[in-house]
């Protein structure tokens, strides 16, 4: 154990004890990793309060113009705040989980702890987000926020009812330590917001101020504010650090109530859940009883779901939606199929290249091979027709630039690396490479052998090798599930016309995401979720510092001047114009550094459900979320 670690451990121990004694005048940190985010005194001299003009504080903030919702709101549109309270709702998950604790890289949690699909069940942030909406955030734990034009610093003001669901009283030495904490031990995602506060000022018990290095960042303010509280009384740093099956107490509405490890959660309602008059809680957070069921593969899962284990499944199998909802519940009518419109954009889906890995550094093969997929056989013979073709990482929404040639302002961001790009992902005229039929991919297979010569291959007695090395052309993918396999098979019929050897891994859950974690392999199927305010999960996902990182973040390894500069465009966009300019010139680089065969997306999210589960009428851009639902067997 380092010292730092041990200075740190001590620190927060002592904090803990002393939080309830009222501290007007001290120092809000008195050891040497609290000076590493620049915090030394509770006392800032006039001239540094002067550094910005503060905002009116507001109820809710929002990364691009005003927030939706206005100061008396009642509830979200998307919840109906006469939902019944009872009941239960069970879900479903694949593999397993061996920890407790949602923060750290280490181990895997369950989902429904601390999630935006199933709620922030038992650990809460400062702010919530509004899911009807591109990024704004309400107040939950806080009463208002107070941010200046410059975003160069942000104001919290907590409410004086917060509680944890021990009764203990929620204040601001409860944000100090979850900062420390998370510094020290949480994930990179929080490491890296917290790395950029300059300071943080203990104004009293209830308000807390955090100032950045700049204003450059107009998404950190309100990833702060989306930051979770936890309580320092009741949290020991040392346990916390190891993981594993240790839990500890939130300010949720839902408490731990039973755990089987690696295969089943089940959540209990706080009955003295402080905030479910909140405008932003009424109509949530329903159920009585919420549990996480795991299951090994998607077969067993959905042969559990036909039997009532489950509650709700989202579907991603169109052979399935299409043919095998005929088993007694769906025929009775127990079983819904419902179809949900997404305003969200689609994201990406493809398998990944890791670029670290010699056979894919060159990015002339990886373009060659990205049009080797057989899209139309594959979506006629495996999926009934019913998948679109993906070519963009925000694909469906304005802010993809896939059809669309660059703007003037897109080209001034990307002029220093204009030289690099393709036209036709400039001209707009790029699409991902889709043979129409068999004479067809003959014709993408030649143009894919002349690409991959020019590269330095050759094809030599049926094997494509170097010509510098004569090492063959092969590479492994690493798949977890039968779906995985399948399409991977597909690929690699393709790829064995050209003398290009894939060879198809299957491991088991836990193995997977562990080698996935730690960037150990070749191929792998990945998928990027994609909103309609794409911000510094950016950056984690494909920034060059992030590249030899370990944690499930840039796993193709992307290491490219443009692609940063256009996140640091997109984070310092301070218009809904330059924004758009700035994420589809962030577009075009990743499409252009060909990181991934691009696969498909479904155009509509398929949900099968039981009958008894209710939903409300108002929707959020995802199309549904299942922490507004009710159990109708309740009323």
């Amino acid at each position: 154990m380092s010292s730092d670690t041990r200075l740190f451990r001590s620190f927060v121990f002592a904090h803990a004890r002393k939080r309830q004694e009222k501290k007007k005048e001290a120092l809000l940190f008195s050891h040497p990793l609290a000076c590493m985010i620049g915090v030394c005194c509770v006392f800032l001299s006039v001239t540094s309060w002067a550094l910005s003009v503060q905002a009116e504080p507001s109820h809710g903030i929002s990364m691009h113009g005003s927030p939706k919702y206005k100061k008396d709101f009642s509830h979200l549109s998307y919840a109906n705040p006469k939902a019944p309270k009872g009941g239960k709702i069970a879900y479903a998950g694949q593999g397993s989980f061996d920890s407790l604790n949602p923060f750290l890289l280490k181990g895997v949690a369950p989902r429904g702890l601390w999630d935006v699909e199933y709620g922030h069940n038992v650990y809460e942030p400062l702010m919530i987000r509004a899911a009807d909406e591109a990024f704004s955030l309400y107040g939950l734990l806080v009463e208002w926020a107070d941010m200046p034009e410059d975003r160069s610093s942000i104001t919290f003001k907590l409410r004086s009812e917060a509680r944890f669901s021990d009764g203990h009283a929620l204040d601001v030495d409860d944000v100090i330590f979850t900062v420390n904490l998370l510094k020290e031990y949480g994930r990179p995602a929080f490491q890296s917001r917290i790395k950029r506060i300059k300071d943080m000022v203990r104004l009293s018990d209830d308000q807390i101020r955090f100032v950045f290095h700049d204003g450059k960042d107009r998404e950190l303010p309100l990833l702060i504010a989306a930051l979770p509280v936890l309580p320092a009384h009741a949290i020991d740093p040392a346990k916390f650090a190891k993981s594993g099956l240790n839990h500890f107490i939130g300010s949720g509405p839902y408490l731990i109530d039973k755990m089987e490890p690696g295969t089943r959660l089940v959540l209990k309602r706080n009955p003295d859940y402080w905030g479910k008059d909140l405008p932003v809680k009424r109509g949530m957070d329903n159920f009585d009883q919420i549990s996480i069921e795991y299951f090994r593969d998607n077969t067993a899962m959905f042969e559990a779901f036909k039997k009532g284990a489950f509650d709700m499944l989202p579907e991603s199998d169109p052979a399935r939606w299409a043919n095998q909802y005929d088993f007694p519940a769906a025929i009775a009518g127990k079983v819904l199929q419902k179809t949900f419109q997404s305003r969200l954009p689609k994201g990406m889906s493809g398998f990944a290249f890791n670029t670290r890995r010699a056979v894919f550094a060159d990015r002339r093969v990886r373009r060659a091979l990205a049009s080797l997929f057989d899209f139309h056989w594959v979506n006629k013979n495996l999926y009934h027709g019913l998948f679109r073709r993906t070519g963009s990482y925000f694909q469906n929404s304005d802010l993809s630039a896939l059809t669309l040639k660059a703007s003037d302002m897109e080209l001034a961001l990307l002029s220093p690396f204009k030289d690099s790009f393709d036209k036709a992902i400039l001209n707009g005229t790029y699409r991902p490479v889709s043979a129409k039929d068999g004479r067809d991919m003959r014709k993408v297979m030649g143009a894919a052998l002349k690409a991959l010569r020019d590269a330095g291959y050759s094809l030599v007695d049926g094997v494509m090798k170097s010509s510098h090395t004569g090492r063959p052309l092969t590479f492994e993918f690493l798949a977890t599930t039968k779906e995985q396999e399948r399409l991977a098979l597909a690929y690699s019929r393709i790829l064995e016309r050209l003398g290009i050897v894939m060879r198809i891994r299957t491991i088991d859950s836990a193995q997977y995401w562990e080698r996935r974690k730690t960037m150990d392999f070749d191929m792998i199927k990945m998928s990027w979720s994609a909103s309609l305010s794409p911000g510094n999960e950016q950056f984690s996902r494909w920034h060059s510092s992030q590249r030899d990182k370990d944690g499930w973040f840039n796993q193709a390894g992307a290491q490219d001047p443009a692609i940063d500069a256009m996140i640091d465009a997109l984070l310092a966009a301070k218009s809904s114009k330059d924004f758009t300019a700035a994420v589809r010139a962030f577009d075009r680089a990743l499409i252009n550094g060909y990181y991934v065969v691009p696969l498909f997306h479904k155009a509509e999210s398929w949900l099968g459900i039981w009958s008894h589960i209710g939903i409300p009428d108002g929707q959020p851009l995802g199309g549904y979320l299942s922490s507004s639902w009710w159990d109708l067997r309740a009323r």
